[in-house]
């Protein structure tokens, strides 16, 4: 299996998530990471679960406060990864990356006019159909947060892709040795960046005068609602929880993997669901919260390391009566708070042990599975699109995406991930003991 894996499944595989499309979309998104954990932080300020302190920071006037640091950074995440894509794509192709950076945010606001309705409590001033004409001054945020991240995607990829073929083709102004090298940049980027500015706004005119759209709102409409309701689906967390295990169970990062393929829309579903955090203090399916989102694969999919391997952890560091175990528990078990397992993984191993493959694969895939039903039969709440540090320990990070009953029901789980775990560790224990036993009678 692992010769037929390696040979016929793993060049195809990272073949594919080594193109310069999948490393920009992975690279550019990491670019957004520090500014979705500070908005984060703000974002739980803004909508605090403790009501008395809610009810306190709104009498003296912090709450606004924590929204507009929210707004600058969490919600506005689609600005993050337009600029991020393309600038590393550029980067990726050899050349500075900065001015098509630049030139994607320029292509992406282009494509966008005003759709929101502006309100006053309950009544309409000015109507969704009125807001391209009498907002025309105005960058309407709906675009800039969750609802245009596949458009900011695809602008960051096209604006990375022809502004790498102007400069390969050496279509660009040249300049003098002698001129400053930020002069001569700025001149190298005229060219391409004036074509890619030009091709995008024939496109807003395209859709503004036959679709009566922009391409933002048709980018969402036909590409990102439907591929979110294809991910927010019990098949999308079943073949998202089972992937991550099955690849790490080669040797091959599936967290990674997986993440880069599928983290856009799990992002931007994070995204919607915060901002109906922000403006109801709940989510709710009736006002379109999503519940497969990043947060759920953080904490209860990879949480405490790939494979929720905890409770293996536990059971290894007290229970062990193999010293290659027990070792291996000593060192395993700080990281694994800190969702950090690759001790364990290469330790015990369980890359390439069929002992462990089943509870391996087992054990994320029925904690994303469970949570996912408990949250869409109205057991568990929604997430609240609050996104922590990979990092964060198990229990805190259960509170602070979805409140107590998510963080008692996350403490449930990697209980559980110890009797899951236990029968398969203990006859791997039984060998590895057997084993030292054997080779200390051989030397005595």
């Amino acid at each position: 299996m692992k010769t037929w894996f390696n040979d016929k499944v793993m060049p195809g595989m990272l073949k594919f998530v080594n193109t310069r499309v999948m490393t920009a979309i992975k690279n550019g998104m990491l670019i957004s990471l520090p500014f979705i954990m500070i908005g984060s932080i703000f974002l739980l300020l803004s909508s605090f679960p403790v009501k008395a302190v809610a009810d306190w920071m709104n009498k003296t006037g912090l709450t606004p406060y924590w929204t507009q640091a929210y707004n600058a950074s969490f919600g506005v995440m689609a600005i993050f990864a337009v600029v991020g894509i393309a600038y590393s794509w550029v980067k990726d192709a050899g050349f500075e990356p900065l001015p098509a950076g630049m030139t994607a945010l320029v292509s992406f606001l282009l494509i966008m006019h005003p759709t929101t309705p502006v309100l006053n409590g309950t009544k309409t001033v000015i109507s969704a159909n009125q807001a391209p004409t009498m907002l025309g001054g105005f960058i309407d945020r709906t675009w800039l947060g969750g609802q245009g991240m596949i458009a900011a995607l695809i602008v960051g990829l096209l604006t990375g892709w022809i502004y790498s073929w102007f400069l390969r083709h050496h279509i660009t102004i040249k300049l003098p040795d002698s001129v400053p090298p930020a002069v001569a940049d700025s001149f190298i980027a005229l060219i391409p960046a004036f074509a890619i500015v030009c091709g995008f706004l024939i496109i807003y005119i395209i859709f503004d005068l036959v679709a009566h759209q922009t391409a933002t709102q048709w980018i969402y409409t036909t590409i990102q609602t439907p591929l979110q309701g294809i991910t927010d689906s019990a098949g999308g967390v079943f073949l998202v929880g089972i992937l991550v295990p099955f690849l790490w169970f080669f040797g091959v990062h599936g967290s990674t993997i997986v993440g880069s393929i599928m983290g856009p829309l799990l992002q931007a579903n994070a995204l919607q669901n915060a901002q109906i955090f922000k403006a109801h203090g709940v989510v709710t399916q009736a006002l379109g919260g999503h519940i497969f989102t990043q947060s759920l694969m953080d904490q209860f999919g990879t949480v405490t390391g790939a494979g929720m391997t905890f409770g293996l952890a536990i059971y290894i560091l007290f229970f062990a009566k193999s010293v290659q175990l027990k070792s291996i528990g000593k060192l395993a078990i700080v990281p694994a708070i800190f969702n950090i397992n690759e001790p364990i993984l290469f330790g015990l191993p369980v890359v390439l042990n069929p002992i462990m493959l089943l509870p391996f694969m087992f054990m994320p895939t029925f904690s994303m599975l469970s949570t996912y039903f408990l949250i869409k039969i109205g057991v568990l709440p929604y997430l609240n699109g609050v996104q922590v540090p990979w990092t964060t320990p198990p229990i805190v990070s259960g509170f602070l995406v979805g409140g107590w009953k998510v963080m008692i029901w996350q403490a449930i789980i990697i209980a559980a991930s110890f009797f899951v775990y236990y029968p398969f560790v203990h006859k791997q224990d039984e060998i590895l003991y057997k084993q030292e036993q054997a080779g200390a009678s051989a030397k005595a």
